[in-house]
């Protein structure tokens, strides 16, 4: 096989977040060989990738952490292909690239929920957590009006990070009601380091108004976003805007998971005590688990990064933590659970699959999510089903039916060198730093 170059690890930890930053640095502490991949230029994730004071301060200590250990990290490299057992194929600028493991951790994270409505496809809507990535990429927001809409705290989150870079906030909607804020806010209580987080964000949005029972009907514009009417319990309010950053919580990235085979279950990857999914020596830490934020992923990631070095009672010492951080997300899931008539948004011929422009009328001609693929092309396009699938989901009930590679949109030199028989010399995991 001819794809490049060949890499060997003890451990491979996929994904830079929270999650995969953890279970890199414990697995290297505890003397494994450790190989990290991440698709984007820099770790943190999107959470801590040029984020507050306090989440930046908390990356720190973990990239310090894999400085000193000699974790191997590889940025910019995406994995889109199970070429064989224990090997996975990545893409990067300087080529393709085999990485052969002993144990695999899998962090993929999670990504945004989109539903679609009249007016989503215009230019300057888009995610609220798409957006704060671009302001942190250099996107001029001074001065620009931003309402921020859809459910669950990364909408508070995101409202505080753009109104801190100079942005006009003229309205948070969020879709869950006041009587289910409120129970959040009592639980927020017995969680001082969150409670604490959200006075800080109260205290940064002073002034911006924040409605509850508040969604997107329709967004308005002809060469680009103008206004957007929301509902309001029971009214319409019409807001003139320059962005709409929207987003309806946030779903797992679970693709690379079940291409490898592993158990899922409710829509997550099902792991055991010690983060191990269905597959022997392949773990699976962070959000694909199930959605629960930055503390659950660290601890699920230490967790993961124990088992995977052999080391079982420096993870148990992790269980009870790991248990309480996951109760306070069955709280926040249960809080920000979609409301039923969001399903009623979009019309006859309001786009859902942005990528092969397919209408909501069409699809409902269809039964099921294959159906649809296999008639209207739906979720065929560069994304492959990830926006369009969950809206689906949500909208239909339907369940996409397979995973298959690459994973990603990837390059046929990249896909060609799988046709080949022979490997080039191995390297060895050096510990520096790509």
């Amino acid at each position: 096989m001819n794809s490049g170059e060949f890499l060997r690890c003890e451990v491979l930890v996929v994904g830079g977040g929270p999650a995969g930053l953890a279970a890199a640095a414990t697995a290297a502490g505890n003397g494994c060989q450790v190989v990290l991949v991440d698709d984007n230029p820099s770790l943190g994730g999107q959470i801590w990738r040029g984020g507050t004071a306090n989440a930046a301060a908390e990356a720190k200590e973990w990239l310090e952490q894999l400085r000193r250990s000699n974790v191997r990290v590889l940025a910019g490299t995406r994995v889109v292909h199970q070429p064989e057992p224990d090997t996975l194929l990545a893409e990067r600028v300087e080529g393709p690239l085999q990485l052969q493991y002993g144990r695999l951790i899998l962090a993929t994270g999670a990504r945004e929920r989109f539903l679609p409505f009249p007016g989503w496809t215009l230019p300057n809507v888009m995610g609220a957590g798409g957006l704060q990535a671009l302001v942190k990429s250099g996107l001029p927001i001074a001065g620009k009006r931003v309402v921020v809409a859809g459910t669950g705290p990364l909408l508070v989150a995101v409202a505080a990070y753009l109104r801190g870079h100079g942005a006009e906030i003229p309205m948070i909607c969020e879709q869950a009601g006041w009587s289910a804020l409120a129970r959040f806010g009592v639980s927020l209580l017995g969680e001082r380091r969150k409670f604490a987080q959200a006075l800080a964000f109260r205290s940064e949005l002073k002034g911006v108004r924040f409605a509850a029972s508040c969604w997107p009907l329709e967004a308005h514009g002809v060469d680009k976003l103008e206004a957007v009417t929301v509902a309001r319990a029971g009214t319409m309010q019409r807001i003139a805007c320059d962005y709409l950053a929207c987003g309806f919580h946030l779903l797992p990235n679970t693709e690379l998971a079940v291409l490898l085979g592993c158990r899922i279950r409710q829509g997550f990857v099902e792991v055991n005590e010690f983060q191990q999914t269905s597959i022997p020596n392949l773990y699976c830490a962070g959000e694909p688990t199930g959605i629960g934020g930055v503390e659950v992923s660290v601890l699920e990631g230490q967790v993961a990064g124990f088992a995977a070095s052999r080391r079982p009672e420096g993870a148990q010492k992790l269980f009870g933590a790991r248990r309480k951080a996951r109760r306070f997300a069955q709280t926040m899931d249960h809080t920000f659970q979609l409301r039923p008539a969001l399903r009623e948004l979009s019309r006859p011929e309001t786009i859902v699959c942005r990528c092969e422009d397919v209408p909501l009328g069409r699809l409902r001609r269809y039964g099921s999510w294959r159906e649809a693929k296999l008639q209207s092309r739906c979720g065929m396009g560069a994304c492959q089903g990830r926006v369009c699938g969950p809206a689906t989901e949500f909208l239909f009930h339907w369940r996409p039916d397979s995973v298959r590679p690459p994973i990603f949109p990837t390059t046929f030199s990249s896909l060609s060198g799988l046709a080949g028989d022979s490997v080039g010399d191995p390297l060895a995991v050096t510990g520096e730093h790509s």
